[in-house]
């Protein structure tokens, strides 16, 4: 099985799980930050869509044939000690907070919004973008971080970062309901 179904086959399992946990909820619930120091069910939601958007240019760019990696991407060394250390830090459960970049920190504009609905239809978005960059994943093309150029790794293991990245901020988000 290639590495794309692997992530679409997980994206797929994460929106069965956010649509099982939180599709039935009032919006009280779903919006309530359980205190200052952690985000509610919407917020994780929110900052996961966020941090997946923030790759659609970089994706785009690709595409499109006009992405310029920074010059650290071509040290294959710096690639692999970044995508490690970031994927490692994203799919450890949770266990160490990590504090967020400012640009993908969760802003709710609207308490009525269906948040849920919202990050279905972005899941499907992910999904056909991953199907769009399989030329690239197959070649190991090497991008950035959206948040810092100089942070760099492949595309496949970007992939993993926003696979595990959405495992994490699930949990979190589900254990706003034991709260």
């Amino acid at each position: 099985m290639s590495e794309k179904i692997n992530w679409i086959l997980e994206l797929d399992e994460i929106s069965k799980e956010v649509k099982e946990s939180f599709k039935e909820l009032d919006k009280e619930t779903i919006y309530r930050k359980p205190d200052n120091k952690n985000w509610s069910i919407a917020e994780n939601l929110e900052h996961i869509m966020k941090v997946n958007n923030s790759y659609f240019p970089i994706f785009r760019k690709l595409k499109e044939g006009t992405f310029h990696g920074a010059f650290i991407s071509k040290i294959g060394f710096f690639s692999k000690l970044f995508g490690n250390l970031i994927y490692k830090s994203v799919s450890d459960g949770g266990k160490k907070k990590v504090k967020t970049f400012s640009l993908w920190e969760p802003k709710i504009q609207d308490e009525n919004s269906e948040i849920v609905e919202k990050f279905l239809s972005h899941q499907e978005e992910l999904k056909g973008w991953i199907k769009e960059m399989e030329m690239f994943i197959n070649k190991g093309e090497i991008i950035h971080s959206p948040a810092n150029s100089l942070i760099v790794y492949s595309l496949p293991r970007a992939l993993d970062i926003i696979v595990a990245h959405e495992k994490r901020h699930l949990d979190q988000a589900r254990r706003n309901l034991r709260i």
